[in-house]
C-alpha cells in the first residue's frame, strides 16, 4: 500500500524517542497474561444508545475501587473530537471511570509523524480539528473555513453560498505543504473542491492548475471505514466513502492516482501498534509482572477491525523478538451488534466477492475472517477471560 516506507519510519522514530522502548518483565506468574481492544461503534453503543451488553461487561470488568483487572484500550476509527472528550462520553455511556489514557483515536498516531508538524497543514473532518491538530503536534494549521474566507472565489457549488453583487477581495494564505483528513466533514462539496485545489495548485491557492508537478502534496489519511454502524438499521456512510470520492475525482480530473504518504487508524498496523503500546502501559500501572503475550481485538465489521487485527496478527507472527517484548499474538473477536449482523451468514472464503476496504490494502478474503464470532461485546469478554485462564467474577 502507498505510505508503507513513511509509516515504518514514523514508528522508528516513535520507538527511538523513548515512549516505544522496551520493558523488562520477570516472570513470577504461571496465568496468562492478555489485553483488550475494543470498538466502540456497533460493539457498545449504537449512535448514542449504549449496547445492554456492554454496560453488564464493564461492571465485571472493574473491581470494587473501579480498577480494571486487566488492560482495556478503547481503538476507534471516529476522529473528529479529543481524548478528553470520548473518555468523558465514554465514562458516561459504561458507567465506568475511562481515562484519556485508554482512548485511541484514528488520528492518534499522527504523533509520531513529527516530519509534518512544522509544515502549514490543512485539515478536513468536523469538530475542533485545528484543536486536534494542535494538541497532535502540528505548530501551521489551516481549515477549510479559513481557505473559503481566504479564496472566496472557489466554493460555489451552493448557490446561496457564492458572493453576492461584488466579488470579495482575495486575502491569501501561506502555501499549504501538506494535507490532513481526519474525517468526514459536513459539506462534501466543499471540502472535496477545495481539497483539490491545494493538491492540483501544489498549496497555492492564486495560482493554476496546470503545472503542478506529481506526485502533489503530502497527503495523510485517518479512518478508512466505508461504513459504520449508528442507530439506523442499515449501515452510513463513513470517512472512507469520502476518501473514495476524492481519488475518484482526483483520477477523473488529472488520470493519475491519488497517493497517500500515509492511511492511519484501523485496519492499519501502525494503529495496533500505537494500541499495542497503550495497553503495555496499562500493564505496568497494574503491577504485572509478565508482558503481555495476547491482544484480544473485538468490533464489529470485517473489512475493519477484524482485518486489522489478523493483519496485526501476522505481523507480530514475522516481528523480530529482539527489539520489544510485543504480544505473540491478536485474536480477533466478531460480535453482531453492528454492521455484521447475525441475521446474514458471515460469507465463506469462496463466497467473499465485495471488498470494503481501503483502494490500496490488497484484498486477501482469508483476513476477514474472525478467530471468534459470538453475540455480544459481553460474550465476547467472557470468551477471552476462558480462553486465558481468568475468572470474570
Amino acid at each position: 500500500m502507498q505510505g508503507g516506507k513513511c509509516l515504518k519510519s514514523a514508528w522508528k522514530l516513535f520507538k527511538s524517542s523513548g515512549e516505544g522502548a522496551a520493558r523488562h518483565y520477570s516472570h513470577t506468574s504461571t496465568r496468562g497474561s492478555f489485553g483488550l481492544l475494543f470498538d466502540i461503534d456497533g460493539v457498545l453503543v449504537r449512535g448514542q444508545t449504549p449496547i445492554p451488553a456492554a454496560k453488564r461487561c464493564f461492571r465485571k470488568l472493574v473491581d470494587r475501587r473501579g480498577r480494571y483487572k486487566v488492560p482495556v484500550v478503547f481503538v476507534t476509527n471516529a476522529g473528529n473530537c479529543m481524548r478528553q472528550a470520548k473518555a468523558e462520553h465514554l465514562s458516561h455511556l459504561l458507567e465506568v471511570e475511562v481515562s484519556p489514557e485508554q482512548v485511541m483515536l484514528s488520528h492518534s498516531p499522527l504523533r509520531m509523524f513529527t516530519q509534518f508538524h512544522q509544515m502549514c497543514v490543512l485539515v478536513s473532518g468536523q469538530g475542533p480539528v485545528q484543536e486536534v491538530a494542535r494538541m497532535l503536534g502540528f505548530q501551521n494549521v489551516v481549515t477549510i473555513d479559513q481557505v473559503r474566507e481566504g479564496y472566496p472565489l472557489l466554493d460555489i457549488v451552493d448557490h446561496d453560498r457564492r458572493p453576492k453583487d461584488s466579488i470579495p477581495p482575495t486575502k491569501g494564505l501561506r502555501p499549504i505543504e501538506a494535507v490532513i483528513l481526519f474525517g468526514e466533514p459536513i459539506r462534501w462539496e466543499t471540502n472535496l473542491q477545495l481539497i483539490l485545489d491545494v493538491l492540483l495548485t501544489h498549496g497555492n491557492l492564486g495560482s493554476n492548475w496546470n503545472g503542478a508537478p506529481y506526485p502533489h502534496l503530502p497527503l495523510l489519511a485517518c479512518n478508512m471505514d466505508l461504513l459504520w454502524m449508528a442507530e439506523a438499521k442499515n449501515p452510513r456512510f463513513g470517512h472512507g466513502m469520502f476518501l473514495v470520492c476524492l481519488e475518484s475525482l482526483y483520477k477523473k480530473v488529472t488520470g493519475q492516482d491519488l497517493k497517500y504518504e500515509a492511511l492511519i487508524g484501523k485496519p492499519s498496523v501502525v494503529t495496533y501498534n500505537y494500541a499495542e503500546l497503550l495497553v503495555r502501559r496499562q500493564a505496568e500501572r497494574l503491577g504485572w509482572s509478565l508482558p503481555v503475550k495476547t491482544l484480544y481485538a473485538i468490533g464489529d465489521n470485517p473489512m475493519a477491525d477484524i482485518y486489522g487485527a489478523n493483519l496485526y496478527d501476522r505481523y507480530l507472527r514475522t516481528a523480530p523478538r529482539s527489539e520489544a517484548r510485543l504480544p505473540e499474538a491478536c485474536r480477533s473477536i466478531l460480535v453482531c451488534t453492528g454492521v455484521y449482523s447475525k441475521e446474514e451468514a458471515l460469507p465463506s472464503l469462496s463466497q467473499q466477492r465485495v471488498f470494503h476496504g481501503h483502494r490500496d490494502f490488497r484484498f486477501e478474503p482469508d483476513l476477514t475472517q474472525p478467530s471468534y464470532v459470538v453475540d455480544d461485546v459481553q460474550d465476547a469478554v467472557e470468551l477471552a477471560f476462558e480462553q486465558e485462564g481468568w475468572s470474570l467474577h
